[in-house]
This record gives C-alpha cells, structure tokens and sequence, in this order.
C-alpha cells in the first residue's frame, strides 16, 4: 500500500469471510480487472490453518499478476510462510509492535481502531503503516459505534499516516469521505451483487 496516498481516495478490496476459491476466484479476477485497487485483504473467517493457506495461495497469484499487493488478516505468522505482502491487524495496537518486529520494516502492517483516537496514533506510532476506522455506516456489528466524519477530517488534518475508511459503505458514504480519507475498504457491499465489478463501480462513482 502506497506510503503517500493520492488525493482521490483509493480502493483497498476486502474478500468475505468465507468462500469457495473455485466460485470466488474469476469473481475476484474480474473486479480487479474492471478496476484499480490499491491493495487485497484477504479476511478468512476459517479457524482452520490450510484452508487459510490454500485460499491466500490462490488468491496471492490473482493479486501479483495484477500488481496488486495481498494483505491477511490477522494471521502473522503466514505472511512470510505464503509470500503475502502483510497483515492487517484487528485489535487496534495491541499486536502492531510485536508484527512489526516479526515482519521487518518491509511488510505492510495495517491495524483497525474502530473508532479510537488514542488506538490509532499509538499503532501508527510503534509501526502501522495505516490505520482504518469503521463502520463508517450503519452496522450490527460491534457495539453500535460509528466513525463519524469528523474522525477523518481530524486525522486528515492532524496525522499524515494514511487512514482507511471502512464498514457498511454506501455510495453517500462515498461521497462524504472522499475529501478526508485515503482509502475506501469494500467488500461485503459488493460481493452478493451478481456483478461485483459493476456493483463496486456504482458505489464509488463519486470518486470519477
């Protein structure tokens, strides 16, 4: 992911959490072909360590062949073992030092903050190399908290770290963001479309 993000925001593409790489694979190939990503997070729900491995096998040869990095969630210990280009870590910076000691300078090391001042400039003081906050719309998930607008006008002012914009992302979102992030992360907004690409375009046509 690009240290010096770009004025118009990018977009950083997230898989669900469980799928079948044989159904997944072309739809991923076509998104990434119809558009211009910034970076791949492959999020994988499985507990289970090969299947893990097999889909970030899979998916890692879809990525490069398009230059697009691969990121895993969570999973530290697999990014050198499968070649991936980093990890993005889901506990705000609780684990950003020890992945970054792990990982060396050159990984990409990603952490999500929900919605916590304090958690991101902490992760991006002892080695993130982004922060995301999130949901930024409205969602079941978590504890109902959201990460108004007013989060990212203050980081963008204050903090130079890039910082990424996800969770229930709608094209209004979209719009309303753009000015004071970096990156957009979609995923599960698309992926039941029957055309993911045309579906990631629609909800991002603000950013033409």
């Amino acid at each position: 992911m690009p240290q010096d993000a770009p004025e118009q925001p990018q977009i950083y593409l997230v898989t669900p959490p469980v799928f079948e790489i044989d159904a997944f694979a072309p739809k991923l190939s076509a998104v990434l072909d119809a558009q211009d990503i910034a970076c791949l997070r492959l999020a994988h729900a499985s507990g289970d360590a090969d299947e893990v491995a097999r889909a970030a096998d899979a998916l890692r040869e879809i990525a490069h062949a398009r230059d697009v990095p691969l990121v895993i969630e969570r999973h530290i210990g697999l990014v050198e073992r499968l070649g991936l280009d980093g990890v993005h870590l889901t506990d705000g910076a609780r684990s950003v030092r020890k992945a970054r000691k792990d990982l060396g300078t050159e990984a990409i090391l990603g952490a999500y903050c929900g919605a916590s001042r304090h958690d991101a400039m902490t992760a991006g003081e002892i080695g993130a190399d982004y922060v995301s906050f999130g949901p930024v719309g409205d969602s079941p998930l978590g504890d109902g908290t959201r990460a108004e607008a007013e989060l990212f006008a203050w980081w963008s002012q204050m903090i130079e770290l890039p910082v990424v914009a996800e969770g229930a992302i709608s094209t209004e979102i979209v719009e309303r963001l753009a000015p004071v992030t970096d990156f957009f992360a979609i995923g599960a907004e698309v992926w039941g479309a029957d055309d993911p690409a045309a579906a990631l375009a629609a909800l991002t046509a603000p950013l033409r």
